[in-house]
């Protein structure tokens, strides 16, 4: 595997970024781990953090690049600060930046990666998981897989939950008036359904959340709407909180089901 250290310029976001990329490579000389590559173009997943990271986290907390070395693909680690995945009320345009311009961005970089949306993956956990199903649901023509970790699914109930703070300036930064969330583009409920009704095409979902979670009642509120759309849903929940611990363990179920179920959209 090639690990890269990429420092860019986003026009979209008017400032210079970071994100780590993690290339595949063929290798039988390494200790402990050995490289594939698939022919043709090769898969990309992006992996998306949660609020309190950046684009290094992954790579910290987990051993992903040992994960994916045998499946041929690459994975995308962008950091997004704490926009959201979001074009933000009053801030920055994250969600523009990280659904369009950030794959296009990254095709252009590294012109061996896929543009076929069925080898185009996205993941997250907390904050990131949010960002995954709504690239997913919002930009369903770009991405053909995507998986949430232990979610922060539904804004409007995190909304309800900080309603008796005194100063709710960050979260009206990044949504605007917070009575109008409900059924506005940040809304996934409503972008599920908006995208079922569309006709357009609906990615695969793989949901994971820990049942001692604090955001357990919103994925499973998620799961229950998912599947009465008719979504093709894989969710699976077990023991466990909010830590790196139950993620480190969940990424490589998401691996293995993108790699099961992208034999049936065409990719790995």
């Amino acid at each position: 595997m090639a690990l890269l250290h990429v420092n860019f310029f986003s026009n979209v976001l008017g400032m210079c970024m970071q994100m780590d990329v993690i290339l595949p490579q063929k290798t039988n000389g390494q200790i402990g781990m050995q490289g594939e590559t698939k022919d043709g173009k090769i898969p990309t997943l992006y992996l998306l953090h949660g609020m309190s990271d950046d684009h290094t986290i992954w790579q910290r907390r987990t051993s992903i690049e040992r994960y994916v070395s045998e499946m041929g693909i690459a994975v995308i680690m962008p950091t997004t600060h704490l926009g959201w995945y979001t074009d933000m009320a009053y801030g920055n345009r994250y969600w523009t930046y990280i659904s369009e311009e950030l794959p296009a961005i990254c095709r252009s970089f590294f012109n061996n990666l896929s543009d076929k949306r069925e080898e185009t993956f996205v993941a997250g956990l907390s904050m990131g998981g949010y960002g995954a199903l709504k690239m997913g649901l919002a930009a369903s023509e770009t991405f053909g897989a995507v998986a949430a970790l232990s979610g922060a699914v539904d804004v409007n109930d995190i909304c309800i939950i900080l309603k008796d703070l005194e100063d709710k300036s960050f979260w009206r930064n990044i949504f605007g008036d917070l009575d109008q969330l409900k059924n506005s583009k940040n809304d996934l409920f409503a972008l599920a359904s908006k995208l079922k009704a569309s006709g357009k095409v609906i990615p695969k979902v793989y949901m994971w959340c820990g049942t001692e979670d604090f955001l357990y009642h919103q994925n499973v509120k998620m799961k229950n709407h998912l599947t009465d759309l008719g979504f093709d849903l894989t969710y699976e929940e077990s023991p466990g909180d909010h830590q790196w611990k139950y993620w480190d363990e969940k990424i490589q179920s998401v691996l293995k089901w993108i790699s099961k179920n992208s034999r049936t959209l065409g990719g790995l």
